[in-house]
């Protein structure tokens, strides 16, 4: 796929209709990423997907009205935990890998957890090695693997753990 100029934007309740499509694909071609499952969101209508969208920060890359990516955080909500934010769902389609629109994504989230958080976090399928360069190449850092994390049909998958100071 040629790639014109890619935007990178916070989603709106307009685009529903593509994170839905995006992120099932997502869950679907690869459930060892993800906590959610793709029978679970693909029961869900539209209006769970719009009320996301309203209700977290997620931001998507497009190529014009194409919606190649996403990604989102949220803010710990205890009084305890606000400082600290967590990075989830992060998902590129196969045919704009290795375009940019990763780090694009991720670096959105930075700039725009850092007037939320002091730090951030996410968590990585332990044998993605390009999600955890992205990672690394973007400023976080390993601290830690959660064994058997996830369970896909019988098979178990090991996370692992990742996190950035955003007041550097």
């Amino acid at each position: 796929m040629a790639q014109g100029i890619i935007e990178v934007r916070q989603l709106t309740e307009q685009d529903a209709r593509s994170y839905r499509d995006i992120r099932l694909e997502g869950l679907e071609r690869y459930p060892e990423a993800f906590g959610a499952s793709f029978e679970t969101e693909a029961a869900e209508s539209l209006e769970f997907f719009a009320n996301r969208v309203q209700t977290s920060v997620i931001f998507g890359g497009f190529n014009g009205a194409d919606l190649l990516g996403i990604a989102g955080y949220y803010r710990e909500s205890s009084e305890k935990e606000r400082h600290k934010a967590m990075l989830f769902g992060m998902y590129v389609r196969e045919i704009a890998r290795r375009g940019g629109i990763g780090k694009m994504l991720v670096m959105a989230i930075l700039h725009d957890a850092r007037t939320q958080a002091e730090s951030i976090r996410l968590t990585v399928e332990a044998s993605n090695g390009a999600a955890r360069r992205l990672y690394e190449l973007c400023g976080f850092k390993a601290y830690g693997t959660e064994p058997r994390s996830l369970r896909v049909a019988e098979q178990y998958y090991d996370e692992l753990l990742m996190y950035k100071n955003l007041t550097d």
